[in-house]
């Protein structure tokens, strides 16, 4: 395997951070995206198709939306499937339904390319700081491999076993995150209305039982006034809960913890907050209980 060309599909919000970090590594990278001008931006060579971009590399990485755009990409008349070649690594850094990536993994096999299937935890700060986590599924050998390629936007890569590994172990834990945010979110908004001094609060809560991510990392900005902007959206994080669910029922495992989320970032989303980042539930919830906002104008 080379390890100077990649091929980086996605330019968004994550793929351009990861593509940024990549180009300063030293590693050449063509870019495409259905936005022109994400490639330049992100220090990549822009591909006209995606086809340059595949043919063009040995590794091919992924940062797409959803399973539904990740098949489409793959799989369409001038997807990734009809341009590449045996030899070749697709990975995929999407969060995605681990039975698509199962089912693609297979499709990739028969033309001699491995699949691997990359799920990233750590959000948009991480990725620009190139300390991005990374739950890998797929063969172990080439997993090894790919170091040259995730060291310089991951500091801590997992193999989580084979195809879907990754894509699962990620759905739990993006499952996790948007529990503990959701309800985070309204003891704050409750915290608020009590009249607590919620720097006081994040205190108590960081030394006791309550603690968890959302209370260390993010609720200590956002009484401030600070929603971390930039990271997943409502709209997204409402979509992992989903495939979280899908995921559940395809096990047997009872979801039963999944309303609370649901109905919060689904809340967010009606009341016009989806497309902002996931912080802004509690926005959300306070508009519900009375127009609560934490930092106070």
């Amino acid at each position: 395997m080379r390890q100077d060309r990649v091929g980086f599909v996605g330019l968004g919000n994550m793929g351009g951070r990861m593509t940024r970090r990549l180009v300063d590594a030293g590693i050449a990278v063509r870019g495409y995206d259905t936005d022109a001008g994400r490639a330049a931006a992100a220090g990549a060579q822009p591909a006209a198709s995606m086809r340059e971009a595949v043919e063009y590399a040995d590794v091919v990485l992924l940062s797409l939306p959803d399973s539904r755009v990740v098949e489409a990409v793959v799989e369409g008349a001038d997807g990734i499937l009809a341009a590449c070649r045996a030899g070749q690594v697709v990975v995929d850094l999407s969060t995605a339904a681990p039975s698509s990536t199962q089912r693609l993994a297979a499709l990739f096999a028969a033309r001699g390319v491995q699949y691997v299937d990359a799920g990233i935890s750590g959000g948009a700060a991480a990725a620009e700081k190139g300390t991005l986590t990374l739950m890998v599924g797929g063969d172990a050998a080439t997993i090894e491999a790919l170091e040259w390629v995730f060291a310089p936007f991951s500091s801590k890569v997992l193999n989580m076993g084979g195809s879907g590994a990754g894509h699962t172990t990620k759905l739990l834990n993006n499952f996790l995150n948007a529990v503990s945010l959701a309800a985070s979110a309204e003891v704050m908004v409750a915290g608020k209305k009590a009249g607590l001094d919620l720097h006081r609060l994040l205190d108590v809560l960081n030394s006791s039982s309550g603690v968890n991510f959302a209370t260390l990392n993010r609720f200590p900005y956002i009484v401030d006034g600070n929603y971390l902007e930039g990271g997943l959206t409502s709209k997204l994080m409402t979509k992992d809960v989903v495939l979280y669910v899908e995921l559940a029922r395809e096990l047997g495992v009872a979801s039963l913890n999944a309303s609370g989320p649901m109905s919060c970032f689904g809340l967010a989303t009606a009341l016009g907050y989806g497309e902002q980042i996931s912080n802004r539930v509690v926005d959300a919830i306070g508009d519900v209980s009375g127009g609560v906002r934490l930092k106070s104008e």
